[in-house]
């Protein structure tokens, strides 16, 4: 049985500080589609706009709404001399922690390490304390990877990593990942309707501080999915099921923000907010306002949503 301790009861599960990439050359990652279900290189929705200016217009949509509703913003450019077709999911190749560490992950796509940018670790450096830098990149010499919030589902309040494995999401890396950080590994498998492995834990499921989001229908085997409706429970979390149809939808693709007056927000694409019935929208506004806007592109070609647009700065400040 897992109890609440003093470090559980001061570290917050949210925070107002995020960090996001403005995308200057998105596009389908023919590198990354085999492994990613929800890529679809579909045709143009918009025939006079290119990939990247069609992705762009989405980001600022949820920028403008992210500051509007007093959320701290720390928004960095892709630059156009590298081709970065997912530049704008960079909670893969980084997280930020409340004890002023810094994770660098392993990434399976060899076009998505050149996301990696030490100049903005450095910028951020000037506002946070950055005590150590925790680089967990040479796994990708072994062949073993671990992309970061995608990979993996965090319960900061109880230093727990939720992870369902796939190609994406090595065993020996989640280890190293919880020996170097002090993080309880729950690990399962998942599924969707048509058996392929789900890609990464942050498209079933979304931790907030007091509720949780999860398809328990992806996980098959009856013990894990057990496992980890004990593990939800254990740490008082009120559970909010969804269907992989939902999921389909990028329903579990979700993540919870604050705002410096402590106002909470549960952040989604319109997409994922469209899929949820009426009473799974009254049980999540029990806990924030929900807050979405249209990423339908950015989703189509990129297989990711708003919780991969978004990367946690739990950092201390200055």
């Amino acid at each position: 049985m897992r109890v609440i301790t003093s470090s559980a009861q001061i570290q917050p599960q949210s925070t107002p500080r995020i960090m996001m990439i403005r995308p200057a050359k998105f596009g389908f990652n023919e590198e990354t589609a085999p492994s990613n279900a929800f890529q679809n290189q579909t045709s143009q929705i918009d025939e006079s706009l290119t990939d990247a200016q069609t992705a762009e217009a989405e980001f600022e949509l949820m920028v403008d709404q992210l500051r509007k509703a007093g959320v701290d913003l720390r928004v960095f450019d892709d630059t156009d001399e590298v081709v970065r077709p997912d530049a704008v999911f960079p909670n893969n190749w980084v997280s930020f922690h409340q004890s002023g560490k810094v994770v660098l992950y392993p990434m399976m796509a060899q076009n998505r390490r050149l996301e990696r940018r030490h100049d903005i670790i450095e910028a951020l450096g000037k506002d946070f304390n950055i005590e150590e830098i925790i680089d967990l990149t040479y796994f990708e010499e072994q062949g073993k990877f671990l992309e970061g919030t995608g990979s993996m589902v965090l319960d900061r309040r109880y230093k727990i990593a939720y992870a369902c494995l796939s190609p994406r999401t090595h065993p020996e890396v989640l280890h190293a990942f919880g020996e170097a950080m002090g993080y309880e590994i729950v690990t399962f498998s998942a599924f969707d309707e048509n058996d392929r492995p789900i890609y990464h834990t942050n498209v079933l499921m979304c931790v907030g501080d007091i509720f949780a989001v999860i398809c328990l229908e992806a996980i098959k085997n009856p013990d894990e999915r057990q496992m980890v409706r004990a593990a939800l429970e254990e740490t008082s979390k009120y559970i909010v099921e969804i269907s992989l149809e939902q999921v389909r939808h990028f329903a579990g693709n979700m993540l919870m923000v604050r705002n410096n007056k402590l106002d909470k927000f549960l952040i989604m694409s319109t997409q994922a907010y469209d899929s949820l019935t009426s009473k799974q929208v009254k049980q999540l506004t029990e806990y924030a306002r929900l807050l979405h806007t249209d990423l339908s592109f950015i989703e189509t070609y990129g297989g990711g949503s708003a919780r991969c647009m978004m990367t946690e700065i739990h950092l201390p400040v200055k």
